[in-house]
């Protein structure tokens, strides 16, 4: 510390403050000096740490085991972006995927029983009963991608429904009018929100909603289930995620229906299956990076002071243009 304070010409004591996040620091200051300290090598001594001050410097991140999958997961993705976030703050992120046996019993996590994680983010969908049982916990919590009514709980969420009426918008302006949604609105609030975005653009466009346009993807447990067509195609489809939009393109391709010169195509996660589909997918964006960065921020200070309260905080999408959409006008 005495090195990084006479490289930047300050004391020690303001040096081992921005370390520690203490006050007394301005925020401008305290990168800085973490910034130097990582180009010096500098790393905490969380053992030690933790033996001082009684914390473990670990965060448990739970993901359900239905949203892992053999290919790049969305949420193995969102971990990698969280697990960096909180070692840039010191601090140590366990992964915990939750068996569909663990969720269905209400078993809650090793790693919280035997007091290994200051506290939890919970990545993804989970059942009522066994959020209830998150609530109780006595370590403060962050639910990252998925709310439900229990409002005491904080979450950090994409911009949903935003994000769906903004694409939906765009498919309007590109000239479709018949435009369906992929997505089983009974299967999580980020599907709800995306179908209501969707809904909301219709409205506002005076297009009547077609009950067969509304095509389910999963059932209520995640698992996917096969995708059918209506008899009246529609000019677009909006999917609630590109892996679904990947899986739609290759079943139309089946039929012989070509995207985007017979009908067009819209997702949303701007993951890896958006530039696996053939053409390349026109896409939401989640912006990953500042999400986990705002659920981080939260639950470690959360930690320090659990009275601390954030309600739901929306992240804004933004849509990624590629190929698979037409624009009807031309």
């Amino acid at each position: 510390m005495r090195d990084i304070a006479e490289k930047l010409s300050i004391s020690s004591v303001t040096v081992s403050k921005a370390l520690n996040d203490k006050e007394g620091v301005s925020d401008e200051l305290k990168e800085k000096i973490k910034s130097v300290a990582e180009e010096m090598g500098y790393r905490f001594n969380t053992l030690a740490k933790s033996m001082k001050e009684g914390y473990s410097y670990n965060i448990g991140v739970i993901i359900p085991e239905r949203f892992t999958g053999t290919t790049q997961s969305f949420y193995l993705q969102f971990y990698q972006y969280i697990s960096q976030v909180l070692d840039s703050r010191q601090y140590s992120g366990i992964l915990h995927i939750l068996s569909e046996e663990d969720e269905t019993s209400v078993r809650l996590p090793r790693i919280y029983n035997e007091r290994k994680a200051d506290g939890f983010i919970i990545l993804g969908q989970i059942n009522n009963d066994y959020a209830a049982a998150i609530y109780d916990m006595d370590v403060p919590v962050i639910f990252l991608d998925f709310y439900n009514d229990q409002n005491n709980i904080d979450s950090v969420l994409t911009d949903n429904f935003y994000g769906v009426y903004e694409a939906t918008n765009y498919l309007i302006k590109s000239g479709h009018r018949k435009i369906a949604f992929v997505g089983n609105i009974y299967a999580t609030s980020s599907i709800q929100d995306r179908y209501l975005g969707y809904y909301k653009s219709l409205l506002e466009h005076r297009i009547r909603l077609e009950e067969s346009y509304v095509i389910s993807d999963r059932d209520e447990r995640g698992r996917f289930i096969d995708i059918d067509l209506p008899a009246d195609l529609p000019t677009a489809f909006i999917c609630n995620c590109d892996q679904v939009a990947y899986n739609l393109i290759n079943l139309l391709k089946k039929k012989g229906i070509n995207v985007p010169e017979d009908c067009s195509v819209m997702g949303f996660d701007n993951d890896i299956y958006a530039t696996l589909t053939e053409p390349q997918l026109t896409t939401v964006a989640v912006d990953m990076e500042e999400m986990s960065r705002v659920a981080v921020k939260f639950i470690l200070e959360k930690v320090r002071d659990k009275d601390k309260k954030y309600g739901r905080t929306f992240i804004k999408g933004n849509i990624i243009y590629r190929e698979s959409v037409r624009d009807l006008n031309n």
